[in-house]
C-alpha cells in the first residue's frame, strides 16, 4: 500500500511549495504549521520568516506560497478539512487515526516527503513530482518506510 512519496528539490529559492502541493485545491484545508524554518526572499536576500502562524487558512497559504519566492530550510505543513478536528500528529499511526489527510515535510532544504490518505491524491502528487523534474522521486510503501517520527525538525 502506498504512504505518499518521497523526492529532492533543488537546494535555492523559488514557489517550490506552490509547485509540490499543484495537484491540490490548497483552500479546502485548514493548515497546521510545524516547527520549521523557511523565508520569504526579497531582492535575493533572505528576509521575514515565511510562516509565523501555527495554522493557516487554505487561501492565505495558497495565496503566501504563489506570491513570494522563498527558501525553505525546514517544512512541516499538516493539511486538514476545514472545520475538522486538529490533533497532534508525530507519527505514521498517529496520522492514520487523525483527521488530517496530507503531511509535507521538507528536511534540509531538499529532501521532500509527503504522506497522503487518498490513493488517487498520492499519484496526481507522484506525477505532478516527475513533470517538476524533480528528482529520486519514489512512492512511499509499508516496506521501504523508514521515518519513524513525522515532523521535519
Amino acid at each position: 500500500m502506498k504512504r505518499g512519496l518521497t523526492f529532492e528539490i533543488p537546494n535555492k529559492y523559488g514557489n517550490y511549495l506552490a509547485e509540490i502541493l499543484k495537484p491540490i485545491d490548497l483552500t479546502k484545508y485548514s493548515w497546521c504549521i510545524g516547527d520549521g524554518e523557511s523565508y520569504k526572499v526579497v531582492k535575493h536576500q533572505l528576509d521575514e520568516v515565511l510562516f509565523s502562524e501555527e495554522l493557516l487558512d487554505g487561501e492565505e497559504l495558497k495565496s503566501r506560497l504563489e506570491k513570494y519566492p522563498y527558501y525553505i530550510i525546514f517544512t512541516d505543513l499538516k493539511a486538514y478539512p476545514k472545520g475538522e478536528e486538529i490533533s497532534t500528529i508525530e507519527t505514521y499511526a498517529d496520522f492514520k487515526k487523525s483527521n488530517c489527510e496530507l503531511v509535507l515535510l521538507v528536511v534540509d532544504s531538499s529532501y521532500t516527503t509527503i504522506y497522503c490518505k487518498d490513493p488517487e491524491v498520492t499519484d496526481a502528487l507522484y506525477k505532478n513530482a516527475i513533470k517538476c523534474g524533480f528528482e529520486k522521486v519514489h512512492y512511499i510503501t509499508e516496506e521501504n518506510d523508514g521515518r519513524t517520527r513525522l515532523i521535519a525538525f
